[in-house]
């Protein structure tokens, strides 16, 4: 059987009226990216999806409730039907022939007159697969060239031209395969990589061999790489015409310095580009079996630095508020001091057996997770040998797992 051949083409859609005769599931995986192309969605369909009806509501798209009736194609551009019905579809199909207007057919492609390719957006480039028809295909070429683009196996530029400044890339809590597609992006386009210890290893071994890795770790209680250190090579590399990545665990902004170095920038006159990351705060006690909120069980969630003493003149926290709060604490950098926290928390109000977890090392093959109370959770660290990096969750959340799983 010959397969199908196609012309393929990049339809400009802003402002002209496109109709959909569905709003089910087909309909609700379409219509994101004709809205964002600009188009002017009526959807036709005597019922909807919440999120198609979503749509409507948020003036996205116009929703007529009803069927579909002849006619409904006049002065339209492009048409897509997908309603379950495959009569509806045949009619839609058959007037939009007669309308000399593309429609695309979602139960049956081979009888409409346009088929939806396989598309994949990056960097500003939209890449679009057909296969005669063959969806699985299409989809899986479109994956695998997404995934080259990624990674920078594949160019997207004749001539790579060098990137400005600096991008400040969470990394994620450990588990390479949790940073942002951005930020694994910009990673593989990166002259210059400014490291932390937490930042995922394993993403340096994909860098080009001509890639400079500068190592800006920092070991609690031990050799560290100062902050001034780190600011004066994203500057000077920068301003020497370097694309620097500076690749930090967790998020930039959750206890990672990421605004210092932000700043610093700034005012050397260095652009600089902020990708979130996953932070360990919520991704490792996720991975432990630990959600931070739970409904009908903890309604807040603070994350707290155990950077310094609960008593130091330094601390910036509310340690007597912290206590009287009912949800969930997650504390970081706090398996040093975790003695003179539990008994803050407890003096100030928050019962001693409330339930308490650690995460050390979390998303990684590594990980150990260890179940206490707030009045042990001190000895049980100690007892059980948990080192930084760990994550401390104290609240009801903490036990949920072994109640439920």
């Amino acid at each position: 059987m010959q397969t199908e051949l196609h012309y393929l083409a990049g339809l400009s859609l802003a402002g002209r009226r496109v109709v959909v005769v569905g709003a089910g599931t087909v309909a609700q995986r379409r219509l994101p990216r004709l809205v964002a192309a600009g188009a002017l969605v009526e959807v036709i369909a005597p019922h909807a999806t919440p999120a198609v009806q979503a749509m409507a509501d948020n003036g996205e798209i116009t929703w007529h409730q009803r069927p579909y009736q002849e006619g409904d194609l006049a002065d339209a551009w492009y048409v897509v039907s997908c309603a379950s019905d495959t009569d509806v579809n045949a009619a839609v199909s058959g007037e939009a022939d007669r309308s000399r207007v593309f429609c695309v057919r979602a139960d049956s492609g081979a009888e409409g007159s346009a088929v939806t390719p396989a598309v994949g957006d990056h960097d500003g480039l939209l890449v679009g697969v057909l296969a005669g028809g063959e969806y699985r295909r299409s989809g899986a070429v479109r994956d695998e060239i997404m995934d080259a683009l990624r990674e920078g196996r594949v160019s997207d530029r004749p001539v790579v031209s060098p990137l400005p400044g600096v991008a400040l890339v969470g990394g994620g809590p450990g588990d390479p395969e949790l940073i942002t597609v951005r930020g694994q992006r910009l990673l593989a386009r990166a002259d210059v990589v400014v490291a932390d210890r937490l930042a995922p290893r394993e993403l340096l071994e994909s860098l080009a061999p001509q890639v400079e890795v500068v190592d800006a770790a920092k070991i609690p209680y031990g050799r560290a790489a100062s902050q001034d250190f780190i600011n004066s090579v994203l500057v000077e590399r920068a301003l020497a015409g370097k694309f620097v990545v500076r690749l930090k665990g967790g998020d930039p902004y959750v206890f990672g310095r990421g605004f210092e170095e932000l700043i610093a920038c700034a005012e050397a006159g260095v652009p600089v580009t902020v990708v979130p990351g996953v932070t360990s705060a919520f991704g490792a006690p996720a991975v432990a079996g630990v959600p931070v909120t739970h409904r009908g069980v903890a309604h807040e969630v603070v994350v707290v630095s155990g950077h310094v003493a609960p008593d130091s003149e330094q601390s910036l926290v509310d340690w007597n508020a912290l206590a009287r709060l009912r949800g969930t604490i997650v504390l970081m950098m706090g398996v040093e001091r975790i003695a003179a926290f539990a008994t803050t928390l407890v003096e100030g109000g928050r019962p001693a057996d409330t339930p308490a977890a650690v995460v050390q090392e979390g998303t990684t093959r590594t990980q150990r997770v260890l179940h206490a109370t707030l009045g042990t959770i001190a000895e049980e660290i100690a007892a059980q040998g948990i080192r930084p990096p760990a994550v401390i969750i104290i609240g009801p959340v903490a036990a949920l797992a072994e109640k439920h799983l």
